[in-house]
């Protein structure tokens, strides 16, 4: 399972890099190539009714989730069919069903979300008595942003209230093109936790077995009731921090160091030392993934735009509100009303 959700991620990041550049895509792209073994290592023992946030580098995260294949190639298609019909994009997955609950395009964006999603689950159960609702919230965020306002209210605010919430900092360095050693007073955010009264744990997030180890005892920690984690992954991220970043601020040692450490390498040669799976095992499971990221894009491609009513929806809680003439119809179904403005 760890292996074929690794694989997923890589395979459908690098898909996705051929589709950017072929023009099937808009905006920023950002990519996890190298860091898959902290996404697979700590989403995979979670429960379908566990919640996830996630950043703007959120693919693998919601593929780790169980959000189909599909549907996140359609969201970066901006397809309707996609997990946020389309005009969410590369940054805002979501899916309610699998629980995820957004990729965000600002840092630290996800982590109050993560909170009040943690929050919920132990109302529910301490307040509503519902015996059920023992989920567990886990937020991904990276290292630029533990030097944000939010990360440091929310960690203050879950030991308070002792949540079932993980916060996973997915260190890769580097903040866009700002080392972390420059930008940060003490480099070891793990040191964070204990500072707020829960435990803070650094992990090499390289090593997925030794970032699925730290994590079922986060997740089992949140579950039972006893609160909060702060987990430091050091990871690396293999391309450049979007597809329009030419990569030019990292030292081609550097980089040439970590490729060395790939996780999807060094995991599937432990696979085979320790006889877990043959060679014929995992070309089967490599072939099975190719297929599901070539009928992902067969799948996007084919599948309809938005019609230009639903630039309006959801945008107003009263339906009846700015999106809504006086003739009782969207206005943007109006012809006249993009009069003036650039056309695409």
């Amino acid at each position: 399972m760890l292996y074929e959700d690794m694989v997923l991620g890589r395979t459908f990041e690098d898909m996705c890099a051929q589709m950017y550049y072929r023009g099937k895509m808009f905006g920023f792209v950002h990519l996890y190539n190298g860091q898959e073994a902290v996404s697979s290592g700590v989403i995979k023992y979670l429960r379908k009714d566990d919640y996830v946030t996630s950043t703007y580098r959120d693919h693998v995260h919601a593929l780790s989730k169980g959000v189909p294949a599909r549907e996140v190639m359609a969201e970066l298609f901006g397809k309707t069919t996609g997990c946020s019909r389309g005009q969410g994009g590369s940054m805002h997955m979501f899916s309610k069903e699998q629980g995820l609950l957004g990729g965000f395009a600002f840092i630290a964006e996800g982590i109050p979300v993560a909170v009040g999603a943690a929050f919920s689950a132990k109302y529910n159960r301490e307040v509503l008595k519902q015996a059920d609702a023992d989920q567990v919230s886990v937020a991904f965020f990276g290292d630029g942003t533990c030097n944000n306002g939010s990360f440091f209210e929310c960690l203050n605010m879950a030991t308070l209230w002792k949540l079932p919430v993980i916060f996973v900092v997915e260190n890769n360095l580097w903040a866009i093109g700002m080392s972390h050693l420059r930008s940060t007073s003490d480099p070891a955010i793990w040191k964070k936790g204990p500072a707020f009264g829960m435990p803070g744990v650094h992990v090499d997030g390289m090593d997925v077995l030794k970032v699925r180890e730290v994590a079922l005892e986060a997740i089992d920690r949140a579950r039972r009731g006893d609160g909060p984690t702060l987990i430091e992954c050091e990871t690396y991220r293999f391309r450049g921090h979007s597809l329009a970043d030419p990569d030019e601020l990292r030292s081609p040692e550097e980089k040439a160091k970590y490729a060395a450490r790939d996780p999807i390498i060094a995991f599937k040669k432990h696979i085979l030392e320790t006889g877990l799976a043959s060679e014929a095992d995992l070309k089967a499971i490599e072939k099975k993934i190719d297929d599901i990221v070539e009928d992902a894009v067969e799948f996007a491609d084919e599948s309809p735009l938005p019609e230009r009513h639903q630039l309006l929806e959801n945008v107003f809680a009263d339906p009846r509100g700015f999106g809504i003439g006086i003739d009782g119809k969207y206005k943007c179904e109006n012809p006249d009303f993009t009069a003036g403005t650039a056309q695409v």
